[in-house]
């Protein structure tokens, strides 16, 4: 895959970035021109990142976040600003994995921080990045949801329900801060080989080849794959793309 500069000049704040999608978007959007905030708990595997980074040629700094937090979550944008004055794309890709189980063994401490963490924390976020995006005339801001959102999901019963609300949610946004020149869209990636397929294989021996033969792809999407379709709609290439959620699933979906 070539780089095209689709992000030049601008500043994006990536959540979720010391692994994973997130990793591979910190990567790309600074290879596609982006001066990137990175922001996880993981401070120490940040701090590599940001200097592989520089090392390469870009401009990143890392910021430590707890997406639980929202005190946390404001602190991290208020960085943002002292370091860069603005904010022009918001990659929202942190989230907490649940332990497999079906709903009536779903305990109540897994609700709460799957709403803590895969909800509440996007909301928090995503108001304070438009806040600091209206500040300069607006920006692009995409949530990573999963395919798990788009039907039912028993084993990840949480997570799904989860993740179907941010999918509202990002759509609540978009036709709200249109107008002011923000725009908001969703992602669902399907099967990714990440560390969250890696525990649920370790949980549940076998989701691994499930979801690899349910795929019309073949295989499992690669972290890079699905940011480079972040990467696209935090671009001006996406201006008319507003409120849309994109399936990154092989067809899985389908």
């Amino acid at each position: 895959m070539t780089n095209n500069g689709l992000l030049t000049g601008k500043v994006v704040l990536i959540t979720g970035a010391s692994r994973g999608i997130g990793e591979a978007a910190a990567r790309l959007f600074s290879q596609e021109g982006a001066t990137v905030v990175l922001a996880a708990r993981g401070i120490d595997a940040l701090d590599r990142l940001v200097a592989e980074i520089r090392t390469e040629g870009g401009t990143a700094d890392a910021v430590a976040v707890d997406l639980g937090d929202r005190a946390s979550i404001r602190a991290a944008l208020g960085r943002v600003e002292e370091l860069h004055g603005r904010l022009d794309g918001a990659f929202n890709n942190g989230a907490v994995v649940q332990q497999p189980g079906p709903v009536h063994e779903t305990s109540d401490e897994t609700i709460d921080e799957q709403f803590e963490v895969n909800f509440r924390g996007h909301w928090t976020a995503m108001t304070a990045e438009a806040a600091l995006m209206r500040k300069n005339g607006g920006g692009a801001i995409v949530n990573t949801s999963s395919i798990g959102s788009r039907r039912a999901n028993p084993v990840l019963p949480a997570y799904g329900a989860m993740k179907r609300a941010l999918n509202s949610l990002t759509e609540s946004a978009a036709v709200t801060w249109g107008r002011e020149g923000i725009r908001v869209n969703g992602i669902t990636p399907g099967g990714t080989a990440t560390a969250m397929i890696d525990q649920w294989e370790a949980a549940t021996p076998g989701v691994t080849a499930q979801i690899t033969a349910s795929t019309p792809a073949g295989r499992m999407a690669e972290p890079r794959e699905v940011a480079e379709v972040a990467a696209w709609l935090l671009s001006d290439r996406a201006s008319m793309v507003n409120g849309a959620i994109v399936p990154v699933d092989g067809g899985a979906g389908a």
